[in-house]
């Protein structure tokens, strides 16, 4: 059975890791960049078929928004201080206590309404929840239609930009993300976020992908994807899984909560060398044939277990992986590297 396993992966590779949701059935995670984000699309938009109206979405976010630890409270984006006596500030407030008043809550356009193309007004992608968050009323006023910038700590204006708190970052790159998946052109994250662009897609930012890796998924973010799904019917698939991004857009990568999305590659690309092969003294050394920085490393058994992972701490062409504690046998590398992935049969004395 061995013998026939590796005649068919001489060729290619096709393993199915962990369980992918229902809802994700229709979509082919082995492509990527721009065929899985057509993919994407076009499910979360046909499956959008209870759109808000913008007064609906008052009711949609005190169940989506609510406290983790408070049923009675929303949680508000870019707060970070309920004890302090600035209200502005505030990371919480009475779900009821919304309007337009000074130390109330109102709805904040994660990708401002004025930044689309055109202007997102109040209907359609102007009232879609995966885009509105519960915000204090004057920190609302004060982000504007900032874009987003690199930063650290609270949120807060960066010069002309707005940072949104490292609390904050990963949603606002997740809900970026949605926006541009959902409605195309209209939610470019070039126009809403400074930085450099992505180099599989102009229209993407890369700290946006930086965002979404160093700030994992919240139990406040799951529940909220779940009850936008129950009211108008699409998912935000970048809280389901942050590592679809990097699938699309590369970059560093996110995490994987689905513990393994399915990957198809030729394995005679040769983007990658691994040596020595077989391993001896218990180093393998992986080094990128293309120059291409390696993103990461992930060692699975022939049942697809996966056995072990290793993340560059920062950019490089060469690593080096040690074994000290893998029993003898034949092993799986998957490699990615910004441009793409690729297997190699590993084997260890």
């Amino acid at each position: 059975m061995k013998n026939i396993f590796f005649v068919l992966f001489a060729t290619s590779v096709y393993f199915s890791f962990g369980q992918i949701p229902a809802y994700y059935s229709s979509v082919d995670f082995t492509l990527v960049e721009i065929e899985l984000k057509n993919e994407l699309s076009a499910l979360i938009t046909s499956t959008h078929t209870s759109p808000t109206t913008y007064d609906e979405v008052w009711d949609v976010l005190k169940l989506a928004d609510l406290d983790p630890t408070n049923a009675a409270n929303v949680l508000l984006v870019y707060g970070y201080n309920d004890a302090d006596g600035d209200v502005t500030n505030d990371r919480t407030r009475d779900k009821n206590d919304n309007g337009g008043s000074s130390g109330q809550w109102n709805r904040e356009h994660v990708f401002p309404k004025s930044l689309g193309s055109p202007d997102l007004g109040t209907s359609g992608p102007g009232s879609d929840p995966h885009n509105l968050r519960a915000s204090d009323v004057t920190t609302n006023g004060t982000r504007d239609n900032r874009k987003f910038v690199n930063g650290s700590g609270n949120a807060g204006v960066s010069g002309p930009n707005w940072y949104p708190g490292d609390e904050w970052k990963g949603d606002v790159a997740r809900i970026v993300m949605y926006m541009y998946v959902r409605y195309g052109n209209r939610c470019l994250p070039s126009v809403v976020a400074v930085g450099a662009t992505n180099a599989i897609d102009g229209n993407m930012i890369d700290l946006l992908l930086e965002w979404n890796a160093e700030d994992n998924v919240s139990a406040f973010e799951i529940n909220r994807n779940n009850r936008i799904y129950e009211a108008i019917g699409n998912r935000n698939p970048f809280i389901d899984n942050p590592r679809i991004a990097n699938r699309i857009w590369g970059g560093m990568l996110a995490e994987d909560t689905w513990g393994g999305l399915s990957i198809q590659e030729n394995y005679t690309d040769n983007h990658f060398s691994v040596y020595p092969n077989p391993v001896l003294n218990n180093e393998i050394y992986v080094s990128s044939s293309s120059s291409e920085n390696i993103l990461s490393v992930d060692l699975f058994d022939l049942q697809g277990n996966k056995i072990a992972t290793w993340n560059p701490s920062e950019q490089t062409t060469t690593f080096t992986l040690y074994l000290e504690e893998i029993p003898a046998g034949i092993y799986l590398l998957n490699l990615e590297s910004n441009q793409g992935r690729e297997v190699k049969k590993i084997s260890i004395l």
